[in-house]
């Protein structure tokens, strides 16, 4: 189908026999509101504009995400890896001089990932002035970064994954919704990025965050992303991939590691 084969050029998502259900439950409202009686008609009138375009990136990304997703990543960052990394950080560098810290949600939808290990970091730094941390999400997606850039959220998000006494301590009521604090806010940026395209320009991650999407990736195109990931991950980083996901004949530059109930990885 034209239309699938434009969705993989524009996006990396590989709308194989397998999901054609994506079609009518993410597509079929998209192509009804726009006023089309077919998904050819949707293809063509997308070919020419760009808005449309994006409407249909919006539409078929998953942006399933939740606060804490997951909990076994966070409990790993809180307790293995961030201690790990401020050790060896802390050791190669003057005490004098704030301690650099970078992490990478690769694929960070409206940013409540992103704002977790931002929680995260707080709580586990409570003096942030000792070090200098890039926190940085992107998305595919033009208004799922608008939303994490702006970082308000309504009470069904809030409620998925956030326990009521970070609510309490990082958010505050906003017109109907809550609103992340600025001391949070502020320790994050967020950009649209395709992970099918070069990732010039992003510099190097102690921590890089890659769950979920590539399991709507091509097999080929899952080794492409990884490949790139493990070319900017620095060499004694951390990735973490989704809880159901594997590297297993995906990238040979990776070795998993286990720590309580998660499994992370790091470049052989």
């Amino acid at each position: 189908m034209l239309l699938s084969k434009y969705i993989y050029e524009i996006s990396g998502i590989d709308l194989d026999k397998k999901k054609t259900y994506l079609f009518e439950t993410r597509l079929g409202p998209l192509v009804k509101d726009s006023g089309f009686s077919t998904y050819s008609e949707l293809y063509y009138k997308a070919k020419m504009d760009k808005s449309l375009e994006r409407n249909i990136i919006n539409a078929i990304t998953t942006n399933e995400t939740s606060f804490f997703r997951d909990t076994g990543p966070f409990e790993l960052l809180q307790h293995k890896i961030l201690p790990d990394l401020i050790d060896k950080r802390t050791d190669k560098s003057s005490r004098l001089l704030p301690i650099s810290l970078s992490v990478w949600s690769a694929a960070c939808s409206t940013g409540q990932e992103v704002f977790s290990i931002a929680i995260t970091l707080k709580e586990l730094l409570p003096d942030l002035k000792k070090y200098n941390i890039k926190l940085l999400g992107t998305d595919i997606s033009d208004s799922v970064v608008a939303q994490a850039s702006y970082g308000a959220f309504g009470k069904f998000e809030i409620e998925r994954g956030l326990p009521k006494d970070k609510l309490a301590k990082y958010f505050s009521p906003n017109g109907g919704k809550w609103k992340i604090k600025d001391e949070i806010r502020s320790m994050a940026n967020f950009k649209k990025l395709n992970l099918m395209l070069p990732f010039s320009g992003l510099g190097k991650f102690d921590i890089i965050l890659c769950r979920n999407v590539a399991i709507y990736f091509s097999m080929e195109d899952k080794k492409k992303v990884f490949n790139k990931i493990s070319e900017i991950l620095k060499p004694d980083g951390y990735l973490i991939i989704g809880s159901t996901e594997s590297l297993t004949g995906i990238s040979p530059k990776f070795e998993p590691k286990r720590y309580l109930r998660s499994v992370y990885y790091e470049l052989k």
